[in-house]
């Protein structure tokens, strides 16, 4: 059918996995759209890893809110549960980092750390019913970041351990992932790693160029990154991931592949590609980056379509955005299977179940509401002192809020809206409801972005380069706070 209602419309041939499959490949046709869309870009766009984003979090949710929160959760039991763990604490500065982080060489601040963890883990888990051995909730995935998590010495490490496992029960067959510097690590060091049950490791690389290292005071010789890896896979980790940064100083496209052929050797199981944002207004340490050092927009879009033209043609499945797997690991395979899903680790392949936030900036998504812990040291201590939750701010989702996400969601991650079926599990006319929306769908599509059906919505190839753009077309909160722009946001 075709007619003013439906005025860019393709034919839906193909069942929604043969979609997926024609949507994540990237062609030489969806890197030249992309290269030719470029110029027409105007402004940044949210990754889209909790929606509402994070800055519509807001500080008037207090610990009542949290604690209601919790006892929902608590009520929704024997559903699994997701955990992450925020160790702030890092030997060095790198220049590049906007994480929320602390610089000392002073271990004593780690260990007072790790009491204050333990006892906000207390907490939630008594709040939650599950500190007794038969109540232990399950945890299908659990993720340690940072700063750096493998700044916590192994009797600190087990100690936060001991607490996990006396409060929760992580499930061997979950996703146990911990961010490591392999500055901080040796085989000592990997071996208890994997003992304590972690099955994934990520770490960080951002470049391989001496002179890039230096000039975002990172130093990491590649044979220091090779030997984790090595241990990793003789130590049977499930999973390796590799984190990539481009748009650094004194970057070029031939210097990226060059990357690109080291990162290619060690063949990790994952790979995230982000686009280095240089806001020194907000991030401090990025003041000491020089400005005239960093590539020109055009030679940061060489190096982003060469490096995903590369990393496919080598086999890696380019699973959305900034991230890459290989064909056999479990983020391709959850998107092969429609299983993909979004959380604040970005693409995920557990993403579905309440996730608890520990430490200081720790954000949680519990029973329809997410809560950000304190920020700084002296307010997440002090809250604990009082024996009270260190929550900051949050935001609890409205039923529009539900069903946003809800689309969102499935089109960056599954790459198809099955309309009929959003319209059957949240009772609503959906062409009513996103009459707007649907409009500024209709000039995407004018650009090849999506195919739009009656029934169905497809992203295409070259669409799913601008993800966050046609995800930015379904968020009520940007459209209110502007207009949402008729063309595209950047990505690079």
């Amino acid at each position: 059918m075709s007619g003013p209602d439906f005025p860019f419309l393709f034919p839906f041939q193909s069942s929604p996995a043969a979609a997926l499959a024609d949507m994540t490949r990237i062609d030489r046709d969806a890197l030249a759209g992309f290269r030719a869309l470029a110029g027409r870009m105007d402004g940044n766009g949210p990754r889209y890893t909790s929606y509402p984003t994070a800055d519509r979090f807001h500080a008037d949710f207090p610990e009542a809110a949290y604690l209601a929160a919790l006892d929902d959760c608590a009520a929704a039991a024997p559903a699994p549960l997701s955990l992450y763990l925020h160790i702030p604490f890092c030997d060095n500065i790198c220049y590049y980092c906007g994480c929320n982080k602390i610089i000392t060489r002073d271990h004593g601040r780690s260990s007072q750390y790790v009491d204050y963890l333990v006892r906000e883990m207390a907490l939630v888990a008594r709040r939650l019913g599950a500190s007794g051995a038969g109540t232990k909730r399950a945890v299908m995935q659990s993720h340690w970041g940072g700063g750096t998590p493998t700044f916590l010495d192994p009797s600190e490490m087990q100690r936060v351990m001991a607490a996990l496992d006396k409060h929760f029960k992580l499930l061997p067959e979950g996703e146990h992932a911990i961010e490591i510097d392999p500055r901080t690590v040796d085989d000592a060091r990997m071996v208890l790693l994997r003992n304590l049950g972690f099955n994934r490791i990520s770490l960080g690389v951002q470049d391989f160029h001496p002179e890039v290292q230096q000039a975002i005071h990172r130093v990491q010789p590649f044979a220091q990154t090779r030997d984790a890896i090595f241990a990793a896979r003789r130590l049977g980790f499930r999973s390796v991931s590799m984190d990539l940064i481009y748009g650094l100083p004194h970057q070029t496209t031939d210097r990226f592949q060059e990357t690109l052929d080291r990162v290619l050797m060690l063949m990790p199981n994952r790979i995230s590609v982000y686009s280095y944002a240089h806001l020194p207004h907000i991030f401090k340490p990025q003041r000491r980056i020089d400005t005239a050092a960093l590539p020109a927009p055009a030679e940061k879009l060489d190096i982003l379509v060469s490096t995903i033209e590369r990393l496919t043609a080598e086999g890696y499945v380019y699973i959305g955005m900034d991230h890459f797997a290989l064909p056999d690991d479990d983020l391709a395979l959850a998107q092969r299977d429609g299983r993909l899903q979004r959380n604040f680790q970005g693409y995920a392949t557990h993403a579905g179940y309440d996730q608890l936030g520990f430490g200081v900036s720790s954000i949680g998504s519990v029973a329809g509401r997410y809560v950000q812990n304190a920020r700084t040291l002296d307010d997440y201590y002090a809250a604990l002192d009082a024996n009270r939750l260190p929550v900051s701010r949050g935001f609890e989702m409205s039923a529009d809020d539900h069903l946003r996400k809800t689309v969102i969601g499935e089109l960056m991650c599954n790459g198809t809206l099955d309309i009929p079926q959003i319209e059957a599990r949240f009772d609503i006319d959906f062409a009513d409801t996103f009459r707007t929306e649907l409009n500024d769908l209709d000039t995407l599509a004018t650009d090849g972005l999506l195919h739009r059906h009656p029934t169905h919505i497809t992203i295409t190839p070259l669409g799913r380069l601008l993800v966050r753009r046609i995800a930015m077309v379904f968020d009520r909160y940007l459209r209110e706070a502007e207009p949402v722009p008729l063309r595209y946001s950047r990505v690079v």
